[in-house]
């Protein structure tokens, strides 16, 4: 394609618009913009490759005290997975739930809860910032993704983080929630597995009994009443390929960095 072609311009033109945006505008106002759920693949890449390069991958979102916590930290997404394996873990409080962690490790594990909380925990009070336009902030309690990824020993060739989760996206069973992110995020300090909000057992609405935190990503990526744990080097053969539900279904950047 000539580098003069009127439809390259003005691609790019939308792209770095939607840059600009992203950098001026702030947390709370990006989803409001038309650019973001539906962005090519190719301004998604120049979008990673810019906000890696003004924000360095190992800088830390913004915590906030107690005094800054929101009333109510509502859910977003499903807040009771239509799931009769998932309702009846829910019915046990959990007791039987384990978590599978396999794909590319050397030792592949499965965590029941209790041992997750009996793990080093890691507090941090930070701001989910939703694509549907709204914020809130909350005081998350777990155990730091880094921990889980020490214990199993992820292969050399692994890449990406594949979170499967619980929740059926479609009215058939089928379509579960999944989400995923890179090595740089899974090694973040604030990535963990969340078990408490506020001080207290995850809500089944906020994505008990695990859900991911993720903070310098936007919310649909913090997946929810978590599963299984991937280690993969590709997406090519998980769903639709493109490393998450929303991902593929509607075309929403991998890469939702803020």
């Amino acid at each position: 394609m000539s580098p003069h072609n009127p439809d390259k311009r003005k691609f790019f033109r939308r792209t770095l618009g939607g840059l600009g945006a992203l950098l001026l505008a702030g947390c709370d106002r990006i989803s409001g913009s038309e650019w973001f759920p539906k962005v090519m693949s190719a301004g998604e890449s120049l979008s990673k490759s810019v906000h890696k390069t003004l924000v360095s991958r190992k800088s830390m979102a913004q915590e906030f005290s107690e005094a800054d916590l929101s009333p109510q930290f509502r859910s977003n997404g499903t807040s009771n997975p239509d799931n009769p394996a998932y309702q009846a873990m829910a019915g046990n409080n959990f007791a039987d739930w384990s978590l599978k962690v396999d794909g590319l490790v050397e030792k592949p594990r499965q965590f029941s809860l209790a041992q997750l909380r009996a793990l080093p925990s890691r507090t941090q009070i930070t701001r989910h910032d939703c694509v549907e336009g709204w914020s809130a902030i909350g005081k998350w309690t777990g155990v730091q993704l880094s921990q889980i990824l020490a214990a199993v020993r992820p292969a050399a060739d692994a890449r990406f983080v594949v979170f499967h989760c619980a929740d059926p996206m479609e009215s058939n069973g089928k379509d579960l929630y999944y989400e995923s992110i890179d090595m740089d995020d899974a090694y973040h300090p604030q990535t963990i597995l969340a078990y408490d909000l506020n001080g207290k057992m995850l809500p089944v609405a906020n994505g008990a009994p695990i859900r991911l935190r993720v903070e310098r990503q936007l919310g649909y990526k913090h997946a929810k009443y978590l599963m299984r744990v991937e280690l993969v080097n590709s997406f090519e053969k998980i769903n639709g390929g493109k490393g998450g539900y929303w991902e593929d279904s509607n075309d929403y950047q991998w890469y939702a960095g803020i």
